[in-house]
């Protein structure tokens, strides 16, 4: 129901419109790598995603009282990325079926452009067999002015790609891979 009002409310606030197969969702282990335009992204992708999955976020982002908030509309696993003890937590979660959402950038694109992947996502994909799907977010940067969290009207567009299997793939591959097949959707925009 709240999922329901809150897509609802993102559809008439900043058009979102999804394109791509939703049924690549129903993989069984299933990693989820989007683009970070803005702090809009993960409440527009658990409003818009047809699985609810869990988000991966750095500890950081739970200091802060205000994606707290947000955060609790959303299953959430915060880690600290130096510690390889929380990454074996999130190939469990994938291994035990539950789909998991990693914005591998490093961080919110400041400049709009996306940026080369950080790798750790992807080492924790190596380790089992799983599908990767790319999710490429467009125009939510301009919906949310950064720093002062003012939000305009707009239009945000999310392409879920085809899924990227990482069998015999090293971790550097699948990310560069990932990373091409949203970039070229993300620069169709």
């Amino acid at each position: 129901m709240l999922k329901s009002m809150v897509r609802a409310l993102l559809k008439v606030l900043f058009r979102v419109h999804v394109e791509g197969d939703t049924n690549h969702f129903s993989l069984p282990r299933l990693l989820i790598i989007a683009n970070h335009q803005s702090f809009l992204d993960g409440l527009i992708l658990g409003a818009f995603l047809p699985v609810d999955p869990v988000f991966v976020v750095h500890t950081e982002v739970t200091r802060n009282w205000f994606f707290r908030l947000i955060l609790r509309l959303s299953d959430y696993l915060a880690v600290d990325p130096t510690n390889p003890m929380a990454m074996k937590r999130v190939v469990r979660l994938i291994e035990s079926g539950r789909p998991v959402v990693i914005f591998p950038e490093g961080g919110t694109s400041v400049d709009g452009v996306m940026h080369p992947f950080k790798g750790g996502g992807f080492v924790l994909a190596t380790h089992s067999t799983i599908d990767v799907v790319p999710v490429t977010i467009r125009g939510s940067r301009h919906v949310l002015v950064p720093k002062t969290y003012h939000v305009k009207s707009g239009k945000v567009d999310v392409i879920i790609g085809p899924p990227i299997s990482s069998r015999d793939l090293s971790a550097n591959d699948l990310a560069a891979r990932t990373y091409d097949t949203m970039m070229e959707t993300f620069s169709k925009g």
